[in-house]
């Protein structure tokens, strides 16, 4: 088993350049952190390749034992994106996906412009949760292999697709599947539970800034919007998201 305790070692200056989303798309790999994230990647399949640990948590990783690279407390710290240092963090590598792949798919959530990397990761988690079969990451959103995204998923990363496309595309791709945008103060809009999700689809969702694109608007058949009080001005994200799915998944799974 390899033992690393130079903080100065090539591999470890290697592994913190992967905090950067320069170096994870140049290299297409990314960090995991923590038990959780690291055995649901390795249950779901993921290619792990590296798995740096401390002495006294190598048992609690035997499963990855030929991936195992002891160290130490420094070093942990010094790879981590964390404020302390989790049990192990490790390198896996990224699954590269086209919206070919996903094709077939029949329950889709197309993600636009979404720059938090806490609401992608618990919209990723939301999705895996209600059924949701891929994502569509568009526009100017963030990299799902963002560390605060992976630990945000909390292992839902590696349960469903999530592909990059833009809206146009998707649009082609999917020209039969109802195309459903979330919008706030628009004409036509109808409440998310009066849609008929026995059809394929793609429920659109944009920035907790600006919301969807014009484009994305212009080019869904149906709008909705979620009810709420006077007294609200409006739902986080994430939370309006998994509303949405969640009531997707009753109406038709």
């Amino acid at each position: 088993m390899q033992e690393i305790t130079s903080i100065t070692n090539t591999i470890v200056k290697e592994t913190v350049k992967l905090h950067q989303k320069k170096y994870r798309n140049e290299k297409k790999l990314f960090l995991l952190e923590g038990y959780k994230p690291i055995f649901e990647a390795f249950q779901e399949k993921a290619e792990i390749d590296t798995v740096f640990v401390t002495k006294e948590n190598i048992e609690k990783f035997k499963f990855l034992k030929d991936k195992l690279v002891i160290t130490t407390n420094a070093i942990m710290e010094k790879i981590s994106t964390t404020e302390s240092a989790p049990e192990a963090v490790a390198i896996a590598k990224q699954k590269i996906l086209t919206i070919n792949d996903i094709k077939n798919k029949k329950r889709i959530a197309l993600l636009e412009n979404i720059k938090d990397a806490g609401n992608l990761g618990t919209l990723i988690r939301s999705a895996a949760a209600f059924g949701i079969d891929a994502i569509i990451l568009s526009g100017d959103t963030i990299d799902q292999y963002n560390p605060k995204v992976v630990r945000s998923t909390v292992g839902g990363l590696f349960k469903l697709p999530i592909v990059k496309e833009s809206v146009d595309k998707t649009k082609e791709v999917f020209k039969n599947h109802n195309f459903i945008a979330t919008v706030v103060n628009h004409k036509d809009t109808i409440t998310p539970e009066k849609i008929d999700y026995e059809k394929p689809f793609v429920i659109m969702l944009g920035s907790e800034a600006d919301g969807l694109t014009e484009n994305a608007i212009k080019i869904s058949n149906i709008k909705t919007t979620i009810p709420i009080t006077k007294t609200t001005e409006s739902l986080n994200l994430s939370v309006a998201g998994s509303i949405l799915f969640y009531i997707s998944s009753t109406k038709s799974l």
